[in-house]
């Protein structure tokens, strides 16, 4: 699995014009699937991402989580994170899950971030979807859960 996580003062996620998610402070976190993930990836790295600290203390550092600051997390599926371009220009997508497999981990992921208290709103799981955020900082993080394990 990989996720982009950016922190976001409001992010949102519509689908054919209606809003399917919406969250003030916190996390927009997009979440591509690979193929052979199972479900303690998305459960490590759903606990990696609660327990991220990217939100800043009084002194302005990086020291607190999602879960340290009640921030909420819009969780959008994005399998185009898993893409390949090494040969060419147009990329090839054979690293993503299949839309099954894909699925049920991204719910997994989900449940596993709300188990750990946060708050969580999402997209709608294949639909083509619009995306709108406030980035804050800016601050964005890219996590490999492969990378993560290690």
């Amino acid at each position: 699995m990989r996720a982009v996580c950016q922190r976001v003062s409001r992010a949102e996620v519509r689908v054919a014009g209606h809003t399917a998610g919406a969250i003030g402070a916190g996390l927009c976190v997009l979440v591509g699937v690979a193929a052979g993930d199972e479900e303690p990836v998305a459960e490590r790295l759903a606990a990696k991402i609660a327990r991220l600290r990217v939100f800043p203390d009084e002194n302005g550092r990086f020291d607190r989580s999602l879960l340290d600051v009640g921030g909420a997390a819009l969780v959008v599926s994005q399998f185009t994170l898993l893409a390949d371009t090494a040969r060419g220009n147009r990329p090839s997508f054979t690293d993503a899950a299949a839309p099954e497999l894909a699925e049920r981990l991204y719910e997994r992921f989900c449940a596993e971030l709300r188990r750990l208290g946060v708050q969580v709103e999402t997209g709608v799981f294949g639909a083509t979807m619009e995306v709108e955020l406030v980035n804050d900082g800016p601050v964005t993080v890219v996590l490999d859960a492969e990378q993560e394990a290690t």
